[in-house]
């Protein structure tokens, strides 16, 4: 009897991964604290060569965001109506496309809602890279959570 496709690995509950995000050729690194028990997590994001960085995205479960650069002095909120995702949101809806190589490491690739593309790394089943922000992963520590 042959075994059906892996299930994606839900989150742990408070995570810090650095992104290197590409959006249609503007190169950013970003932190992403993840704290699902203190229901938020915080993108710092710093724009490559930009002069105000870094930007702040504060994402709270109540679907409140804060939108802040210190050095520009500025802060706006949105009520985005969703908050942030839970650890196990790739589990339940998620498509299993096989394995593919990225940068080197064998991942499963999952695929969710038609519009984000998962890669998880087949050895250690921490994130790797994800189709959304078009951000890879190049730092994940488990727990690492500042005072926010």
């Amino acid at each position: 009897m042959a075994a059906g496709p892996p299930p994606p690995t839900p989150w742990p509950p408070q995570f810090h991964a650095k992104l290197l995000m590409d959006f249609h050729g503007n190169l950013s690194l970003a932190d992403l604290w993840y704290d699902w028990p203190g229901g938020r997590n915080l993108h710092v994001i710093r724009y490559q060569l930009a002069a105000d960085a870094p930007f702040y995205d504060n994402e709270w479960n109540n679907g409140t965001s804060f939108f802040y650069t210190p050095a520009r002095r500025t802060c706006r909120s949105a009520a985005v109506g969703v908050g942030i995702l839970p650890p196990n949101w790739l589990v339940q809806g998620s498509v299993y496309l096989g394995r593919q190589s990225t940068g080197g490491v064998d991942c499963h690739v999952f695929a969710k809602a038609d519009f984000i593309t998962y890669y998880e790394d087949v050895r250690t089943k921490r994130p790797v890279k994800w189709v959304f922000y078009t951000g890879k992963v190049i730092f994940f520590v488990i727990g690492l959570i500042p005072c926010l």
